[in-house]
């Protein structure tokens, strides 16, 4: 059997099954302990080194209810593999530190899901391709959700082997455009309307600094930044600070040239960060692709997962539209929350770089 090698053990996390298996219960351990709340089906996760992104991580899994899972979607983005669409894996396992026997793969769906096709606004035929596995070891972005779903697998069901755990289907997403994010949601739709699917995306969001190739800032940013503890929708009421999380749009930024450029009484270029990276959130929990695809081209804002969340959040869109959905006080049940919002460092200088990290959650029983 051609299974995936866990390619960034032992650089990105830790190798050594009982470390890794100790380090992923402890970050598990300090998320709130009302988590999950039934039908908490999908969330957004960081991707980075675990020593970066690992605690933040811990609240989205532990966000993630598997206990009618009979699948789980990774929908995550390419970092090295030039692609327009999205690609299916050619192996059949994927292998971690934390067993000898390798997490299944769904098989039959996506030998299933490679016969399929829709079509976009401009009549063009959008299918998936394939990855090989050699592409596949290389993009860690599957990779590093792989130890807490299986991690997650392993509490759920303690005495079963690891091939009967429900399998994955992992799809990597391209430079998709929006056209496509929409035409690949309509082939996601009906997976993501059945109560037995989990899905995870995979996303980083700001990468900021000169090596990112991105340096905006924001004037008009809040300082002292936002609370980072109070995210959109939060996590007890969807609902609360409702103009503070309903704002997605941000006043117009410059490109950062030099440290000189920051006005000695305006906002820290961190803060700056913040007020996008927020932005971001708000608009992906008002359930709008079109106002997520805004933000992004309004501020340029480096989220990595942007396309995977997009085909997600596309995807969403077509359910609720088949089903006559609107978006009403109760249907904002099925929008994102945020739970944890952190960057690597707090940049100060245009010679600083930082990463931030999100995680979040949706709410998809009443499907």
């Amino acid at each position: 059997m051609a299974v995936r090698e866990p390619d960034h053990a032992g650089s990105w996390y830790s190798a050594n099954g009982p470390e890794l298996t100790q380090q992923l219960d402890t970050w598990l351990s300090k998320p709130p302990s009302e988590l999950p709340l039934p039908g908490s089906r999908v969330v957004i996760s960081p991707h980075a080194g675990f020593a970066y992104s690992g605690p933040a991580a811990a609240y989205a899994y532990k966000a993630l209810d598997l206990s009618q899972a009979k699948r789980i979607f990774i929908l995550h983005p390419s970092h090295h593999h030039h692609l327009s669409t999205a690609a299916l894996p050619v192996v059949q396992g994927y292998l971690t530190p934390l067993s000898s026997d390798p997490l299944p793969l769904d098989l039959d769906l996506i030998r299933k899901l490679s016969t399929m096709t829709a079509t976009t606004s401009q009549n063009r035929q959008i299918k998936f391709n394939t990855m090989s596995k050699d592409v596949d070891e290389a993009e860690h972005s599957a990779e590093m959700q792989l130890p807490y779903i299986h991690r997650l697998l392993q509490k759920l069901y303690p005495d079963q082997p690891t091939s009967t755990y429900p399998p994955l289907v992992p799809i990597m997403v391209g430079g998709t455009s929006p056209a496509t994010e929409k035409a690949l949601g309509q082939l996601l739709a009906p997976y993501i309307a059945d109560p037995t699917n989990a899905f995870v995306i995979s996303s980083d969001f700001c990468h900021w600094g000169s090596r990112f190739g991105y340096t905006y800032y924001v004037p008009t940013s809040p300082s002292p930044a936002v609370d980072p503890g109070s995210l959109p929708n939060g996590l007890s009421n969807p609902s609360r600070d409702g103009q503070l999380h309903s704002q997605s749009s941000v006043s117009q930024g410059i490109s950062l040239r030099s440290s000189k450029d920051v006005p000695s009484r305006g906002p820290k270029i961190h803060e700056s960060i913040a007020h996008v990276d927020r932005a971001c959130m708000c608009a992906i929990a008002t359930g709008s692709h079109d106002a997520f695809l805004d933000i992004l081209q309004g501020t340029g804002n480096t989220v990595c997962g942007r396309h995977p969340i997009g085909v997600f959040m596309a995807g969403l869109e077509e359910v609720e539209r088949k089903s006559g959905v609107g978006s009403n006080e109760t249907e904002m049940k099925r929008r994102f929350r945020f739970l944890r919002y952190e960057r690597s460092s707090d940049v100060t200088s245009i010679r600083d770089s930082s990463v931030s990290y999100v995680s979040a959650f949706a709410v998809l029983s009443l499907l």
